[in-house]
């Protein structure tokens, strides 16, 4: 198998890493999440520019048609910068939805809108009671003569407070933690009976809670069939973990590069701290760790957008698995190795190392996949 990358691979890579270097330092993060958005609307405009809005979307759509291995590189270096803007929220859910769901006319209307950069989409998928379950949904969408009426509640809404629409999921049959039952649907987000609390997460990115009062949505507003959804969230969330794992290799490797640093120019009792072996073996540690994620962040990448619903879960789960212990590991040493100026808020590397917590939660953290692994007889089948 060649794990080399093309020419026109190597170019984006090149190119985003670039124009994060340049304008992306961690003092001018501060700068861009002081705003009331938490994140740059100039940046966003620059990502635009450089096709990154249009790259997983179908050129017939108005994309680039770029696939999991362009999503990994553009998502590991948003991870070595620690970007803030709404990437994985809009083009990565809220646009997975679209590619995988949405009929002509919605991908039409949207995607171009979205790849210019002047439309943001939220997925509204989890709720309260949920926990990692997106299927567990309470809310509702009834049927009002040619549309629907959709009431509920939604949690933990990554940059809902900011989204010009919702993509939400509501129970239109069935139980409340029912596979069946589940459909998708676009409303705006200023719609009457929308109510948004927005919120920072404690990675300095941003969420909302949102409240759904009898608002009304018309009959474009259903995306797919009714009462389909779920194998398509499932898939959704499959990618978007995937997009994750790669965002979390870029962490690690800029928490390692960043400790090496420190090794190398804090000095203690007349010579560096580096030059200490039981440091350099920490620090090695480290690196095991990060090759073993950048590993198995490949192997998911490279399943998770195929048709295989159990081999993809069986991919992402393991890589998830990995990324939830490599984050521990990797943001212990981390922290320990630069003291107690790794945990102010002055230093990028207790930054990192909130990040990687939380990038170990979302989508369900490694326990979680353990357990879903587990269910699914390990990584290996029985037939392979």
């Amino acid at each position: 198998m060649d794990f080399d990358l093309s020419e026109e691979q190597t170019m984006l890579k090149d190119s985003v890493e670039r124009l994060l270097a340049d304008q992306y330092g961690f003092e001018a993060r501060k700068k861009h999440g002081a705003g009331k958005a938490g994140y740059s609307d100039r940046m966003w405009q620059q990502y635009a520019e450089l096709g990154l809005l249009a790259l997983p979307f179908a050129e017939e759509d108005g994309g680039i048609g770029g696939g999991a291995t362009e999503t990994m590189l553009v998502m590991e270096a948003f991870g070595k910068a620690l970007i803030l803007e709404p990437y994985f929220a809009s083009i990565i859910l809220a646009g997975g939805v679209l590619r995988h769901a949405g009929n002509g006319e919605q991908k039409a209307a949207l995607i171009p809108a979205m790849a210019e950069g002047g439309l943001k989409i939220a997925f509204a998928c989890a709720e309260p009671q949920g926990r990692y379950d997106l299927f567990d949904v309470e809310t509702t969408a009834r049927k009002d003569g040619d549309g629907w009426v959709i009431d509920g509640k939604k949690a933990l809404v990554l940059h809902g407070d900011s989204a010009d629409k919702l993509i939400v999921s509501a129970r239109t049959s069935g139980n409340a933690r029912d596979e069946d039952g589940i459909s998708l649907f676009i409303i705006d987000a200023d719609a009457e009976g929308v109510s948004r609390n927005g919120y920072p997460t404690q990675d300095g990115l941003r969420a909302a809670e949102i409240t759904l009062q009898s608002v009304k949505a018309g009959p474009d507003a259903l995306i797919g069939s009714k009462g389909t959804a779920w194998p398509v969230i499932s898939r959704v969330a499959d990618e978007a973990i995937a997009a994750l794992c790669a965002e979390a290799v870029g962490c690690f490797e800029k928490m390692h590069e960043l400790t090496l640093e420190y090794l190398k120019t804090r000095s203690q009792f007349g010579t560096t701290i580096g030059s200490f072996q039981a440091l350099q073996h920490r620090a090695v540690d480290m690196f095991v760790e990060l090759e073993q994620s950048r590993s198995m962040t490949m192997y998911a990448s490279m399943l998770a957008t195929g048709d295989d619903a159990v081999e993809r879960a069986r991919a992402v789960s393991a890589a998830k698995v990995q990324i939830g212990e490599s984050a521990k590991i990797i943001g212990r040493e981390a922290v320990q190795l630069h003291g107690g100026v790794g945990m102010t808020m002055e230093y990028a590397i207790g930054h990192y190392f909130k990040r990687t917590t939380m990038l170990d939660i979302l989508f369900g953290d490694a326990n979680h996949h353990l357990k879903r692994l587990a269910q699914l007889d390990g990584l290996i089948r029985e037939d392979s």
